[in-house]
């Protein structure tokens, strides 16, 4: 049997992988179509990529890891030393990064349109850690959801002010 400490390293190498695609799709559609309609379709694959992931929720399989993706989670519901952050800010990728995020709010109207996870912090964005907060969702979001609307980016307001504001 692996250690439990050689497994969560391994996992974690994978997320930081796993964040590196994500920097190298997003930077080649940027580099490809334009910096707005480049941002435009990586919010729509990282909405499909939540879409996904929360159909597989609902059908009882698992959603993360339990070990590697981040250090922990305190009694406040802060989310710390995220993996993904961690790679996002190594390489200065923090505005492509937190795109990534969106796929909370998406896996999680998958799973219940009427709601939505919404981080409070980000520690994509470039705050310390990340909290989230379950919402209700608007006929509006609800529609974007459904119609892959480019407006549905508008979700989770956090995101959407990206790396422009730090938690004090």
């Amino acid at each position: 049997m692996v250690p439990l400490k050689e497994a969560k390293e391994q996992v974690s190498i994978f997320v930081e992988r796993t964040a590196l695609l994500h920097l190298a799709f997003s930077k080649t559609l940027v580099e490809e179509f334009g910096d707005e309609k480049g941002r435009e379709l990586i919010v729509k694959s990282i909405l499909e990529y939540g879409r996904l992931v929360g159909d597989r929720v609902k059908r009882g399989l698992p959603d993360l890891p339990k070990y590697g993706v981040h250090g922990g989670r305190t009694t406040e519901g802060k989310v710390y030393d995220c993996v993904f952050a961690k790679i996002f800010k190594e390489y200065g990728e923090e505005d492509f990064g937190c795109l990534y995020c969106y796929v909370d709010a998406a896996k999680s109207m998958a799973r219940d349109p009427a709601h939505k996870l919404v981080h409070k912090e980000c520690a994509a964005c470039g705050d310390d850690f990340c909290t989230f907060e379950v919402m209700s969702t608007t006929e509006k979001e609800r529609n974007d959801f459904i119609r892959k609307n480019r407006d549905w980016k508008h979700v989770d307001p956090r995101l959407t002010e990206g790396t422009k504001r730090k938690t004090k």
